[in-house]
Formats: structure tokens, sequence, C-alpha cells
């Protein structure tokens, strides 16, 4: 039987993750719902997730699932019995640019450097794809910038 996973989500009571999948022999959508038992508010997302992905019963419908997309919804679980709002868990989740990342745990950082490596791919340009162009250059707006007191005592001109 083959099986591919087109949505995914999470139901707070009871907690369960939610699959929308398509079963390929006979082209027909349908909804699985895959309690999450065993879970606590101090349990850790990512041996939870792993342990429902390679989960006998899950394992078939789970294959097209990633890993981190599994770990993303058991920690917006784990938040919701933490008492967090939704937007909360999902605004965790977002890269922002002005985040300083020496500040995080080891666990948080390698969070958010698996959500860069999954943005950088899906808006990487590959050889195969129709927009592809070899050596591209583009031309950068010059900023102005203020000068600083020390640029100015430079003799060398750097």
């Amino acid at each position: 039987m083959t099986f591919e996973a087109k949505r995914c989500g999470v139901q707070f009571n009871p907690p369960s993750v939610i699959l929308i999948y398509e079963h390929k022999e006979t082209n027909k959508m349908r909804k699985r719902i895959i309690p999450v038992r065993s879970f606590s508010k101090f349990s850790d997302c990512g041996t939870a997730a792993e342990r429902l992905k390679n989960h006998m019963r899950h394992k078939v419908y789970l294959e097209g699932v990633s890993l981190s997309l599994l770990e993303r919804l058991h920690i917006i679980l784990r938040d919701h019995m933490l008492g967090y709002s939704l937007e909360h868990s999902l605004a965790s989740f977002r890269v922002d640019p002005n985040e300083d990342l020496n500040k995080l745990d080891d666990q948080l950082l390698a969070l958010k450097k698996g959500q860069m490596d999954e943005v950088f791919e899906r808006n990487r340009k590959h050889k195969d794809d129709l927009d592809f162009v070899y050596d591209l250059q583009v031309e950068f707006a010059k900023t102005t910038q203020d000068r600083c007191s020390w640029d100015e005592e430079s003799d060398d001109g750097f």
C-alpha cells in the first residue's frame, strides 16, 4: 500500500496528530487521527516525534512526513499544555533576522538552524530549474553611511 501525506496538523483535546493523506491505489483522500500517548509538558519533543514516526502502526502513513515537521507539531502540543497560545507557538518557529542566536541554548539553536536550512533549500535554484541563470550578477544600490570619527583620522584612506 502506498500513501502520500498531504497535510498535517494537531488536535489539542485529546492530544493527537491529524494526517490527511491520499491512498494511491484508490486515489481517495483520507484522514487519520494519531493519538499522542505518554506525552506531557515535560517530554522531549524530538524523542516523541521519532517514536511516533517509527511506531509500527503509523510508520507506513508517516513515511512522507519529515521528522522536523512532527517535532514542530509536538512542540505546539507541548506549548498548549504549558498554557501558551497557538500564535506564540507559531511565532517561535519564525526566523527573526534581528534575533541574537548567540543567546539561545543548543537545542533551540539547532531548531533555528534547521529552519534556516529548510528555507534555503526551498529558495535554492538548481541547474535543472527553468529560471536558472549561471553566474548571475546583480547591482545593489549604494547606501550612504554615516562617517565615524575614527574614519576621518585615517591617513591611508582605509
